[in-house]
């Protein structure tokens, strides 16, 4: 898959921009505040996803302007294929997007037609951040290739809303215990649900991961990937949902209730699940390095590429934000070996030479392309 035309025109400060890109390699250049990562964010958004920045959508559009446009030509092994995305601030909810001149009703329609995976700053600190940062991680990665876990999730947050609400509630007596029963069958058969896709996703995460790991720390490291939930001991072998399992996640919503209406809040269920790296069985979140967890975030990544395009047997974008220059040069002639056959976006403040000389250089200046080569 590769996007072959790229138009955007008043989105964030972006102008009149109209480029055709090469199939293989293609480095946005530019200084700081020019508009490069709005060029990558234009694109991340027609793959169906929220921002990467958590963008407003009123801060999407150009502030001299009242409403922005962004064309995407893409093409896969089948076919040619065209996104229009446009936004008015006059209306901000009423997006007109297009996929193929079939109008749809959602950004996350998209999903499935236009496959990214984005790599930021940020993705460096995976390994080290708070949980929030990998479930969130694992969430995207399974959304892109099972469209209907997104809404699964989206359902799943709100009866957590609710319930959390309705614990402050009875603590307060304005609400009685028993209210919760509806919510809590609902979460358990969700959460089920959602540990069981996780789970599998992190086995086949784990395979790619730990051969790509092995590869950049030249055999002297093992790393290996658990996913941890907070409700079932095991998640082996285990795909009853709706049955067995949606039973055990209800009865420890039982065991923890009078806790969670003291503290207000659901204190166990997928919302505190965490992926854990280990390297050499050490927890990298507690005891990697700094190295160490740069590598685990690119083997991360990576593997997230591998495994979409297996899944969906096409080469997926890469978009490498401003992330070279984070990385020794080792790292870096990793990176972009292992995704040498896909197409690359990759934003630089430095023009770079990569090793061929295949691809394009658009140079950015103001919003502007200025010149490429």
């Amino acid at each position: 898959m590769f996007i072959s035309n790229l138009k955007i025109d008043r989105f964030k400060n972006l102008s009149s921009v109209d480029i055709d890109t090469d199939k293989n390699v293609n480095i946005i250049c530019g200084d700081n505040a020019q508009g490069k990562t709005n060029l990558i964010e234009a694109i991340w958004l027609c793959s169906g996803l929220k921002s990467f920045r958590n963008s407003k959508d009123k801060d999407l559009i150009n502030l001299d302007s009242q409403g922005f446009n962004i064309e995407v030509l893409f093409e896969n092994s089948f076919r040619k294929q065209k996104i229009e995305f446009k936004m008015s601030r006059l209306n901000l909810k009423d997006k007109y997007i297009k996929l193929n001149g079939v109008s749809l009703r959602n950004l996350s329609d998209l999903f499935g037609n236009l496959c990214c995976v984005i790599f930021t700053p940020e993705d460096l600190f995976i390994a080290k951040g708070f949980p929030v940062y990998r479930r969130k991680f694992l969430d995207i990665c399974i959304s892109q290739i099972k469209t209907s876990y997104r809404r699964v999730l989206s359902q799943y947050d709100e009866i957590l809303t609710q319930r959390n609400f309705l614990l402050k509630n009875i603590s307060l007596g304005k609400s009685a215990e028993s209210e919760l029963d509806v919510w809590d069958e609902q979460m358990s058969r969700l959460g089920s649900y959602i540990s069981v896709i996780r789970y599998a996703y992190t086995k086949k995460l784990n395979i790619f991961a730990k051969k790509l790991y092995n590869e950049i720390s030249k055999e002297k490291e093992k790393l290996n990937i658990f996913y941890n939930s907070s409700v079932f001991e095991s998640l082996e072998n285990r795909s009853d949902y709706n049955g067995e399992m949606a039973n055990e996640y209800l009865s420890e919503l039982k065991k923890t209730r009078q806790e969670d209406i003291k503290s207000g809040f659901t204190a166990i269920g997928v919302q505190r699940d965490d992926l854990i790296t280990e390297i050499n069985g050490l927890n990298c979140r507690e005891f990697g390095s700094q190295g160490q967890c740069r590598s685990v975030a690119l083997v991360f990544k990576i593997a997230q590429a591998y495994i979409l395009y297996e899944e969906t047997k096409e080469a997926p974008c890469i978009l490498l934000d401003d992330v070279l220059s984070e990385l020794d040069s080792k790292r870096q002639e990793f990176v972009l070996s292992r995704i040498s056959d896909m197409q690359v976006f990759i934003t630089c403040c430095e023009d770079i030479k990569l090793n061929g000389g295949k691809g394009k250089t658009f140079y950015i200046k103001s919003g502007r392309i200025i010149k490429s080569h």
